[in-house]
This record gives structure tokens, sequence and C-alpha cells, in this order.
């Protein structure tokens, strides 16, 4: 006798729409995240490009935090797109902006406000300039297609999507599923690539997944459904991904995230580590003094030995220079001063005795051994530890002067 396929039976099924809204304009660090991400370039070269498209008036001032319009940007916002109009591939949806009037409800928009402007807007483009375009090189292109595309995407109606909650029971175990399939994609219309494509496999696979859409739509609780067999998948948790420049731009940006105190994190919201204009130059240095290192081709960040001994030796000598906590509260003071709170002299007086504290401490302190079986367990990591021309100048120096101490000594004993 055949053994009868299995079944469940649907326990509960439900359904809601789901809107995700256009995302916020871009800052410097979110363009050099996303750049960094998708084009493969650094944050460094991210700003020269963004800095070039400046030049030729074909992008606003690049080096900016604020990633929202001002009022009155927003009251004339129609002229920026009015110049878009006449770039081929997006021409069409400037035009559908215009004809449809979807710009006019921009200043009462979440993508315009005030308050959230300290020097400049955010990076848009500014529908002039459209001359030098054939100047530009593919990767400055590039960057300036990503502004065009997050510009005009914010005019656009939220993407929708058709959410499903799945819950069944076969014999006595109950099992649970989640789905959500794409009704209207809303500015997702904006967010591809200006180039034509065909159709890869990726996307006709996702057509084949919304199938799946229409037969949980007409799927009721009761119902009975074949079950083709059930899998168990052992799994693991995995450790966080590494930063690649991008997303260390960000996490430089957002440094009070990683501050459990409140007033503190509220401090440093605003200014994280660095500022728009300098955070990549910190990173290009860190680079170039070899203390870390970026994989090319993915933009992943890396340390290297000597970046870890560095680490290490501030580690056990003052440490609260490796917490954002004292960033926030040097800048804390600064704003108290600046409030009248508290007095300038008051604030250098602790700042003062912060510094002398500390460089006593390291002073009065042997971190040689810690630091020897430091450099032991973090050289095991690097297979072969190449060095620079610098590095053996160094090291060739140091052996030159032990070699001429001995020497002295030497001398002294046979006199």
């Amino acid at each position: 006798m055949r053994p009868q396929p299995a079944e469940a039976e649907i326990v509960k099924i439900a359904s809601k729409k789901e809107k995700v809204n256009p995302p916020l304009l871009f800052n410097l660090a979110e363009l050099q995240n996303t750049c960094s991400r998708s084009l493969k370039i650094s944050p460094d070269e991210t700003l020269k490009h963004t800095q070039e498209l400046y030049e030729k008036k074909l992008v606003t001032y690049p080096r900016t935090d604020a990633r929202v319009l001002s009022s009155a940007v927003a009251k004339e916002i129609d002229k920026n797109i009015r110049g878009l109009a006449k770039i081929g591939d997006v021409a069409g949806f400037a035009q559908h902006i215009l004809e449809n009037g979807l710009y006019k409800g921009i200043g009462k928009s979440r993508y315009t406000n005030d308050k959230m402007i300290t020097d400049h807007y955010a990076i848009i483009p500014t529908g002039q300039g459209l001359q030098n375009l054939a100047s530009l090189d593919p990767t400055a292109r590039a960057v300036y297609e990503k502004i065009v595309r997050r510009f005009l995407a914010i005019f656009y109606p939220p993407a929708e999507y058709q959410k499903y909650e799945l819950e069944a029971k076969m014999d006595t175990e109950h099992f649970f599923a989640s789905y959500k399939t794409l009704v209207s994609e809303g500015f997702m219309a904006v967010s591809g690539v200006w180039q034509n494509k065909k159709k890869t496999d990726g996307e006709e696979e996702e057509q084949d997944a919304a199938g799946l859409g229409e037969l949980l739509a007409s799927l009721k609780k009761g119902d009975r459904i074949p079950a083709a067999g059930i899998d168990v998948k052992e799994g693991e948790t995995t450790p966080p991904s590494r930063y690649n420049t991008g997303s260390l731009i960000l996490a430089m940006e957002n440094a009070g995230q990683f501050i459990e105190d409140e007033d503190l994190r509220a401090q440093i919201k605003g200014s994280g580590i660095g500022t728009s204009a300098t955070r990549a130059e910190i990173l290009k240095k860190l680079e170039t003094n070899r203390y870390l290192s970026v994989v090319k081709k993915t933009q992943i960040v890396q340390p290297t030995l000597l970046g870890e001994m560095i680490f290490d030796t501030v580690l056990c000598s003052i440490r609260p220079l490796l917490n954002a906590e004292l960033t926030a509260s040097w800048e804390l003071g600064l704003s108290r001063t600046a409030e009248g709170t508290i007095t300038a002299a008051e604030y250098m007086e602790k700042l003062d005795d912060f510094i002398r504290r500390r460089v006593e401490a390291v002073k009065e302190t042997d971190s040689r051994p810690w630091l020897r079986s430091a450099f032991a367990r973090s050289a095991s990591s690097y297979p072969k530890w190449q060095e620079t021309g610098t590095e053996k100048k160094t090291r060739g120096s140091r052996k030159a002067s032990a070699d001429k101490k001995k020497k002295e000594k030497k001398t002294e004993e046979t006199q």
C-alpha cells in the first residue's frame, strides 16, 4: 500500500500592506558609503569626484552632514528637476514629476527640515552644467548617477509590499513562514541604473516567486496543502561583517551609538568622529601610515600588525582614548562652556588634570612585558610581516645607534 502524501493544515494566515518610503537625500557620509559598496571606490575618491561635479556646477556643495533640503531650496526645486528632464535615461522620471506636480508638497515632507541643517543642505543635482557631462570619466558619471537617482526618488510614492504571515500544522508540530511580494514599485522605478539591462536569472526567479504570492492570497484558515518533505537545517551564528571604507565612515559619523550614557550620546550625536570634510582624509592617513589596509577590489578595511600594536599600546596606557565617550565628554564640556554653565578656566583645569594624571600613570607603568605578549599574540595572525623601506631604515638606525653605544661603552672600559 502506497503511503499517503503528507499534508499540512493552515492554522493561521494573515496579510497586510507594507510601505517603504524613499530614503533621505545624500550627505557626504551616506554617498561615500553607497559608492564604497556599489562602485568599490574609497571615500577619498568619492569626495574627489563629487568635488569635481560641484566645480562643474552639476551638484551642490559636497561637504555636508545634512540629508534634507532647506525650505528656501524646496520652494524652487522644480528648477533642478527641469534641468534633469534634459538627461536621456532619467528624462522620463523628471517629466513625470513635473507634469503631475509631484514636487509641490516636498516643502512639507520629511525631506525638508531647516532644523536639521547647520551650514549646507543635502547633496542634490543642480540641473545645470549639463554641458560638462561629456567630460566626466565613467566613475565620476556613476557618482553623479547615484546623486540624481536618489534626488528624483524622493518625489515618487512609497514602494508597496504585500506581507504574509503563515502558521501550518503537521500532526503536533507547528511551522511558521513569512513572505512578501512587491505590489507597487513606487520610487524603486527610479532606483535602477541608467543603462538598459537584459533580464537576469535573478529577475526571472523573482517573477516565479510572485506566483507564490498569488497562492498565499488564495489560502484561508483550515485549508490543507501538500508537504513535499521536512528538512532540519543546522546553522550557527556568524560574527559581524568587516567594515568597508563606506560603513566605517558611517560608523565615524554615528559614533554616539556606541555610548551607553544618554547625555553623552546626545552630545556627540550631531558630530561623531571627524567631520564630513575630514573623515575620508582620516582613513587615508591611517592607510598611509600603515595602521590599516584596504582591499581595493572590495574596499574591506583590515588592521595591520603595526595598527594592532598601536591599539595595544594605547589600550594599556591611556585606555579612554579608545572610547568615543571621552570625545563626547570633551564636546559636552565645550558646549557647557559656550552656554556659560561652566567657565573656560574650569574646563581647561579639568582637561589639564586629565592629561597630567594620564601622563604620570604612563611614566610609572612598565608595560613592556604585556606588550611583548600582545605582539606575539597579534603576530601569529600575520603569516609574514613585510617591512617597508621606512621600517627597514628605522630598524637599521636603531641597530647602528645600539652598536655605537656598545662601542663607546667598550672604549670607556678600556680607558
